[in-house]
């Protein structure tokens, strides 16, 4: 009798996390609660902010407060020569923020793309805010252009549908998502406000989770011609955990 297959997690966050807000810890723990050993491999991906420096020292800063075993993946000076190896050995893969376009651009001419597919396949959990909620989806709203422009992107497509980070966070997001979907540039999906995590298992949402009290996601679905938004109440974590202090 054959092993039965894992199951298949991402937690694609609307916006917020260790670049924006790094004393709240809420979803990052969530995260690494989904795995059931003492000290879980957490590898991050800063492709889309161009391997920043910077970045890469905020992400260590937050995950060595953890009791996890925290790595790094940069194209610019990479660890190894057997990248796919390295990412499969990962219980955890973070992917940072920054422009959408150029992360897929270079995951796709390092063959990355079909790497993340067969390490979530096999059980690993794919997560990440902003660039790093998006990129998961079949298209969603990014400001690749930059000057703050938003264009619907066709992304990797493991999850179905569409996506909008940063809901609540950027004035102009809401209105052009809702654009996009009216002119059918963009099929139905599901924003997120920052502090939102959107917990999809075998790609279906199963949970949503919030490291801020007032914030919420939302299915936004056209309907006769209109847009129809359709608020999700998520769980608040602050509620789950005492304080975001970490030993």
């Amino acid at each position: 009798m054959s092993a039965s297959l894992p199951d298949k997690h991402i937690v694609a966050m609307g916006g917020g996390g260790l670049s924006i807000e790094p004393d709240n810890l809420l979803l990052d723990r969530y995260v690494l609660e989904l795995v059931s050993k003492p000290q879980p491999k957490v590898c991050f991906l800063p492709t889309a902010s161009g391997d920043s420096d910077r970045y890469i020292v905020r992400f260590y800063s937050t995950f060595l407060k953890f009791p996890c075993q925290p790595s790094h993946l940069s194209l610019f000076h990479p660890p190894t020569l057997d990248l796919r190896g390295f990412l499969l050995e990962q219980d955890i893969i973070y992917v940072g923020g920054g422009n959408t376009k150029n992360l897929l651009a270079l995951w796709h001419d390092w063959e990355l793309d079909s790497v993340l597919k067969e390490a979530w396949e096999q059980g690993t959990i794919l997560c990440g805010f902003s660039a790093g909620s998006l990129c998961w989806f079949e298209s969603g709203v990014s400001d690749y252009p930059g000057n703050g422009v938003l264009k619907p992107l066709n992304c990797l497509g493991f999850l179905k549908g569409t996506h909008c980070p940063h809901y609540d966070g950027e004035a102009n997001r809401r209105p052009v998502y809702h654009e996009l979907i009216s002119e059918g540039a963009l099929e139905d999906g599901y924003a997120a406000d920052d502090g939102v995590g959107l917990h999809f298992v075998n790609e279906t949402l199963e949970k949503i989770v919030s490291s801020r009290p007032s914030a919420k996601a939302y299915r936004v679905e056209r309907q006769d011609g209109d847009v129809r938004e359709t608020p999700l109440e998520p769980i608040y974590l602050g509620d789950r955990y005492s304080n975001t202090q970490v030993s």
